[in-house]
């Protein structure tokens, strides 16, 4: 025992036998549930109550790199979410945490319970992590850790279940409700096909490259020249009575027609071996990177008329950095679409990647954004500290590629790794600092505790589901997917994906979740100065 007590002092060793046991303990599954990466919360805190405890340098450094990972992953979604008709989950997100703060406060203030316990039921039925560290970050107290690990796993639970039994007690047909109902999840301006005569005396004899098509969001991907069609390039020279085969935005339509000619009727089926194809972007080589970059049109011969991100349609453009999954709508020949498929689908990098130079900057610039003391009238001052400023710096960059003039590369592996080795460095730390008093905070309030948390927890699933149904006038579907984004919970799409062949559950959980992610973090912060 001395020798297994001895072992355990060494610092490393602790935290390799607590990663160990916490991954193991977490992939343990139950009717297809399991903890995840919340087992090393709860296996810490175990060591954690017999006197072990992990460094707080290892804990913050976990945490700045989980929290960066979270940030470039919901970067894209967030900020074209903000542009787009998908603002109404972000209604939704926002009504459910409104719905899980109010609960909280009156719960805490109704049982008398301890502030930072309270944050952390909260965190806990919400499933957040990252909320978590925005709690012990607003706190400095770590029965936030507790109160996350007792509400967890009915928070993971609750939500699974509601989404699976509703639609069976309500006698629902999901597909039928989908299709009853109009989609919400569709960008304002979308992009529409149409064909324009040239009839402006200004663009005969020019040259597609000499002409800006950027005020209106559109891009040429053919040109029909008597009869015989052509791939829209950069030194096509059009010439008045030229029909172009335009995609742009709908809003702007009417301009785009007065600055070109007039609209035209064409039949576009197959002619003269131009062909449309769509391409779904999977190589690591060219995520991160835009289309201006990618140089298409000039070293491949092709047009890319559009791109479809999370289901949502986007015009073209060429300043948009490309992220995996983006389905890119590519106009050219056969053999040229044959090239340019394997250019976006071939060869994925491993994590040996990993840009140690933009994850430094990024963190750099997080912590230091996150020691800057903000103002709030009325409460005195906050700092977003160690969770908040990399989060919002790396919510940036996820969206823009970039930090100034230097390019920021991260890739789909390599965001992974940083993300998984964050979240248990961080859950183990934060985990042995709880378990030193978790046995008295439980014999002390156990029950309350329970109670609460259940409370914390069916209050925004509930309120949210009337939200999303009867205010913001969504599907059952939509409604369900949105409440599983809204209350960070991957396993509830994951049952939800099981009751409908739809990929409309996951857009509007893909919709939800940054709005919820961000909302979940600065809420555990500001809810303290109500309790």
């Amino acid at each position: 025992m001395e020798f297994l007590h001895s072992l355990l002092d060494e610092p490393l060793i602790l935290l390799f036998i607590i990663l160990f046991l916490g991954s193991w303990f977490g992939s343990l599954s139950i009717k297809g549930l399991n903890l995840g990466a919340a087992g090393v919360l709860l296996v810490a805190m175990v060591f954690g109550h017999f006197g072990f405890a992990i460094s707080p340098v290892i804990q913050n450094f976990g945490l700045s790199l989980f929290i960066v990972g979270i940030g470039l992953q919901a970067g894209p979604k967030f900020f074209r979410m903000l542009r787009s008709s998908g603002l109404i989950f972000g209604i939704l997100s926002f009504l459910i945490i409104l719905f899980a703060v109010v609960t909280t406060i009156v719960v805490a203030k109704g049982l008398h319970l301890d502030p930072a316990l309270s944050v952390g039921l909260m965190t806990g039925a919400l499933t957040s992590t990252p909320g978590l560290a925005a709690a012990l970050q607003a706190t400095h107290d770590p029965l936030a850790s507790v109160g996350y690990g007792i509400a967890y796993p009915f928070g993971v639970l609750a939500v699974v279940l509601f989404v699976q039994l509703l639609p069976r007690i309500g006698k629902v047909d999901l597909q039928k409700d989908l299709e009853d109902t109009a989609n919400p999840i569709r960008t304002v301006g979308s992009p529409v096909l149409t064909t324009l005569e040239v009839t402006n005396p200004m663009l005969h004899k020019s040259s597609l490259s000499e002409l800006n098509f950027a005020p209106y969001d559109a891009v040429v991907s053919r040109v029909i020249r008597d009869g015989h069609t052509m791939i829209a390039l950069g030194d096509t020279i059009l010439l008045n009575g030229d029909n172009l085969v335009v995609v742009g935005n709908e809003t702007k339509l009417e301009g785009l027609t007065a600055y070109i000619g007039k609209p035209v009727d064409t039949d576009l089926d197959n002619p003269d071996n131009v062909h449309l194809r769509k391409v779904t972007v999977d190589s690591d080589e060219v995520i991160g990177k835009t289309l201006k970059e990618l140089r298409l049109r000039k070293d491949h011969g092709t047009t890319v008329t559009r791109i479809t991100r999370e289901g949502i349609e986007l015009t073209q453009n060429p300043n948009l950095p490309l992220i995996r999954g983006d389905v890119l709508t590519i106009v050219s020949t056969e053999q040229r679409l044959d090239e340019v498929e394997e250019l976006f689908t071939r060869k994925k990098l491993t994590i040996t990647n990993l840009d140690i130079f933009s994850i430094s900057v990024t963190l750099l610039l997080g912590v230091l954004l996150g020691m800057v003391p903000i103002p709030i009238p009325g409460l005195g001052t906050i700092k977003l500290g160690t969770a908040g400023g990399p989060l919002f710096v790396a919510l940036i960059i996820g969206h823009y590629g970039k930090i100034g003039p230097i390019h920021v590369r991260y890739y789909g592996p390599s965001n992974h790794v940083i993300r998984e080795l964050g979240l248990v460095l961080f859950l183990a730390g934060a985990g042995t600092t709880a378990g030193a008093g978790i046995v008295e905070v439980i014999q002390t309030e156990g029950v309350k505790l329970i109670f609460g948390g259940v409370l914390i927890t069916l209050v925004p699933i509930f309120a949210g589901y009337f939200a999303a149904r009867k205010l913001l006038k969504l599907s059952v579907v939509h409604s369900l997917g949105g409440l599983s984004g809204g209350m960070t919970s991957t396993p509830a799409l994951g049952a939800l994906n099981q009751l409908i062949d739809s990929e409309d559950p996951a857009i509007a959980y893909a919709a939800a979740y940054p709005f919820a992610l961000i909302l979940v973090a600065i809420a555990s912060q500001l809810i303290v100065f109500f309790l």
